[in-house]
């Protein structure tokens, strides 16, 4: 079973438990992949590196903007928290949204989108990209989601088909038809 490592720096077992902090001050990043048997078992990472990450977390945790409305416009809504976009490469999830200047960052990618997405366009490309469960960056899903978008809009009939519209009769009685 082959598996990504996710630091340059490796150690075996035998030898991480015979010196544990030597091993993590001669660590490049901080971080050590701890094989067993020429498969990695763990990983540990020094007190800088976990301090390092968790203000990263920190910072992930607070809302992306700091503006605050008065309560008096919003007496009967409940505040919602913006979700920030995930850091790395993820899965699309249910509650995924472009950025509020998608359409201006369209454009920039050379996709130049008339309305904004609805709806309808966004979920039936978050529900298609979760079954399919690639991962990619945030600026990958708009890219894609972009691009879906003028793919599907440019379909002839794309948007002036109604399903629930009714056809008009034809009149019309041709040459040897009796009308």
């Amino acid at each position: 079973m082959s598996s990504k490592i996710l630091t340059p720096d490796i150690i075996s077992l035998e030898a991480f438990c015979r010196e544990p902090r030597e091993a993590l001050a001669r660590a490049g990043q901080g971080t050590l992949a701890v094989f067993d048997q020429n498969a990695p078992a763990f990983y540990a990472i020094s007190a800088e590196r976990l301090a390092h990450l968790l203000t990263l977390e920190a910072q992930l945790a607070k809302p992306a903007s700091d503006v605050a409305l008065e309560a008096p416009f919003f007496d009967d809504a409940a505040p919602a928290a913006p979700i920030p976009a995930p850091m790395g490469k993820f899965a699309m999830y249910q509650g995924w949204q472009p950025d509020p200047e998608f359409q201006r960052m369209a454009a920039l990618w050379g996709i130049t989108l008339s309305a904004p997405v609805t709806p309808e366009e966004l979920s039936s490309f978050v529900t298609y990209w979760q079954a399919e469960g690639k991962v990619f960056h945030h600026v990958q899903w708009q890219q894609k989601l972009a691009r879906s978008l003028q793919i599907g809009r440019a379909k002839p009939g794309a948007q002036t088909h109604d399903i629930n519209a009714l056809g008009q009769p034809d009149y019309k009685v041709f040459k040897g038809f009796r009308g």
